[in-house]
């Protein structure tokens, strides 16, 4: 499955209990954050994949349209500390498919390393073992999840639950 096909899967199911998590909003917040998360995690089983959303702005949670169009964070597999294809790789195509985004090695600690990809409007971190886009998802950065699920995470496209294991 592609970054594609589980966001628009998520966003379809998120949109389809639109009525609930309306009401949860008003009650309790909290309880809202929980089942729309539920349901994300739902989805992400179905890959072998866990997928969250991030509500990092107050008040974000309130705006139910844009539930699963941004701020989304996929984990493959805890134990990867390191990509089973070159950091250089990543950062090229992150140029080549965004354009002109500032691309850096990031959260490299303990044998550990990771890219982050940013510009004005948002920002990527890709790690060997999660994935989490912080800010709206447009075209490009759809195709660049979609490539980079299928060849540094493993995830075949419109495979179910076909994490690559030979990634770790």
């Amino acid at each position: 499955m592609s970054f594609s096909q589980i966001s628009t899967r998520l966003q379809k199911e998120l949109k389809s209990n639109n009525p609930q998590i309306r009401f949860l909003l008003k009650k309790s917040p909290g309880l809202a954050f929980t089942t729309i998360n539920e349901i994300a995690t739902n989805i992400g089983k179905k890959y072998s994949i866990k997928v969250s959303l991030n509500f990092p702005e107050r008040g974000k949670i309130e705006d139910y349209e844009a539930y699963g169009t941004e701020n989304i964070g996929f984990v493959f597999e805890r134990d990867s500390k390191v990509f089973s294809i070159p950091r250089e790789l990543i950062k090229s195509k992150a140029s080549e498919i965004l354009g002109n985004v500032k691309t850096q090695d990031a959260y490299m600690y303990e044998g550990k390393e990771g890219v982050r990809v940013t510009d004005e409007n948002y920002r990527i971190d890709i790690l060997p073992a999660s994935l989490h886009i912080w800010g709206k998802i447009n075209d490009e950065i759809r195709n660049f999840c979609d490539w980079l699920l299928e060849n540094c995470y493993g995830v075949k496209p419109g495979v179910e639950g076909a994490f690559n294991e030979t990634n770790s």
